[in-house]
C-alpha cells in the first residue's frame, strides 16, 4: 500500500525517499580543499602530530613520534608522488 497516509506520519515511502535525497551523487569523489596551502605541518605536541597535505589534495596524518619520523623523512614537500604525467614517464624510461 505505498503511498497510503498513515495517521499523519506521512507514507511508507517517504523515509526511503528522504534518506536517499539525503546522499550525495556517486559521481560526487572529489573533496576540494581551501585556505590550507600544501606542505608539511609537525606539531611538537604529546604525541607530536604531524600533517601533510599535498599539492595533488592527498593527506596524510601520522601521530606519535616514530610514525612523524618516518613520515617527515619520507616526504618531499613540492614533489607530488601521486601523479606522474606522460613526460615524467618518458623521462623516466630512457
Amino acid at each position: 500500500m505505498a503511498g497510503v497516509p498513515d495517521g499523519g506520519r506521512g507514507t511508507k515511502d517517504d523515509g526511503r525517499q528522504a534518506v536517499l535525497s539525503a546522499l550525495p551523487p556517486d559521481d560526487t569523489d572529489t573533496v576540494v580543499i581551501t585556505g590550507i596551502s600544501p606542505g608539511l605541518q609537525v606539531q611538537f605536541t604529546h604525541p607530536p602530530v604531524a600533517d601533510w597535505l599535498c599539492a595533488c589534495g592527498h593527506h596524510e596524518r601520522a601521530r606519535g613520534k616514530a610514525a612523524v619520523i618516518e613520515l617527515t623523512t619520507r616526504v618531499r614537500v613540492g614533489h607530488c608522488p601521486h601523479r606522474t604525467t606522460p613526460a615524467h614517464e618518458r623521462r623516466n624510461a630512457a
